[in-house]
């Protein structure tokens, strides 16, 4: 398995793992797959904000859509 942090990539044992979650990388298995992302990993708050909106807006369709449904049953 492999940890990388920005343009660091290193070569490394499960025994290993956690060591480097806790400095903030993150773990890809040998066939490149992201298995484990660092619990340090932070997001800019305006990204944040924007993903909060759409999942809001997500919510409020599928209700909508529900609604729908269940008159469509009726």
């Amino acid at each position: 398995m492999k940890a990388l942090k920005d343009n660091k990539e290193y070569t490394i044992a499960e025994e290993q793992k956690k060591a480097y979650l806790e400095e903030g990388y993150d773990i890809y298995g040998d066939d490149g797959k992201l298995l484990e992302y660092s619990p340090k990993k932070k997001i800019e708050y305006n990204k944040y904000a924007a993903l909060e909106k759409e999942n809001q807006q997500l919510k409020k369709r599928i209700k909508e859509y529900e609604k729908e449904q269940k008159k469509a049953g009726e």
